[in-house]
């Protein structure tokens, strides 16, 4: 009679948890609430756990109380920037940030849309909206092996060091970045829903590598946060390793808060 092997009982994977350092998420706040607009970014992480974020970073875009539309030669200059500091594009390239104004953080048509082609070819990324009264949401999609997202719970992970709010620097880069166009309407006049918004038009990356990106935070009618593929550098040959590594779901600190 063959005898049975007995089971090793593996601890279950803890769910990803997204985080931010005080730093990180005081300058999306500062910037959610400078202003009656939504804003977009990208996430900076840590280079030993991607799900950290220790910045928030815009680039020069114009926006609307329902749309975000990015310049075509800023997107590319961020991305130039980051790579000449050494960072790798899972660092800088694949956490979208952006804010909604009033209370509700939920993904339009349009965010979905570009969420699925944009970062559809990055083995992963993470789509992260936080409304202006501090509703957040999270999703973190792979698209590697079986493929598969989730909802992941945000917080605020005090662990590590972190450098002081810097109001000044943070109005310096709104002024710099930030160009209100309201297209006509106020943000507290009636506004068309996301659906109804004229579409806005974009190109994509070129084949010389040099890039051009528009945005837009706008309904599913109109243009998308960048309406263009990844340049070639942001396709790694290399998968990350994090769906079979452990570590990666241990996210969970007793020094950090997770926010609703």
């Amino acid at each position: 009679m063959k005898k049975e092997t007995p089971r090793r009982n593996s601890p279950r994977p803890r769910k990803p948890l997204l985080r931010f350092t005080p730093y990180a998420w005081a300058k999306l706040q500062w910037f959610c609430h400078r202003g009656e607009t939504e804003i977009g970014g990208f996430g900076v992480s840590a280079v030993d756990d991607l799900l950290l974020l220790e910045d928030f970073v815009t680039v020069k875009q114009d926006v609307t109380c329902v749309s975000v539309k990015f310049d075509d030669e800023a997107v590319a200059d961020f991305f130039d920037q980051q790579v000449d500091l050494g960072r790798k594009p899972q660092q800088f390239a694949r956490i979208w940030l952006h804010t909604h104004p009033g209370n509700c953080p939920n993904p339009s048509g349009t965010d979905e849309e570009t969420f699925a082609r944009v970062f559809g070819s990055c083995d992963w990324a993470v789509m992260f909206i936080v409304a202006e009264e501090g509703a957040t949401y999270a999703r973190l999609r792979f698209n590697v092996g079986p493929g598969g997202e989730c909802v992941v719970p945000v917080g605020i992970d005090c662990a590590r060091g972190f450098p002081a709010s810097d109001h000044e620097a943070w109005e310096s880069e709104y002024q710099t970045n930030i160009h209100p166009d309201f297209m006509g309407f106020g943000c507290h006049d009636s506004v068309p829903s996301r659906s109804d918004l004229p579409a806005v038009d974009g190109s994509a990356w070129r084949d010389d590598g040099a890039t051009s990106a528009t945005t837009s935070g706008g309904g599913a009618s109109g243009g998308d946060p960048f309406d263009v593929d990844p340049p070639h550098w942001w396709d790694e040959p290399e998968l990350m390793a994090m769906v079979d590594d452990p570590d990666f779901y241990d996210a969970f600190e007793d020094e950090s808060e997770v926010l609703p």
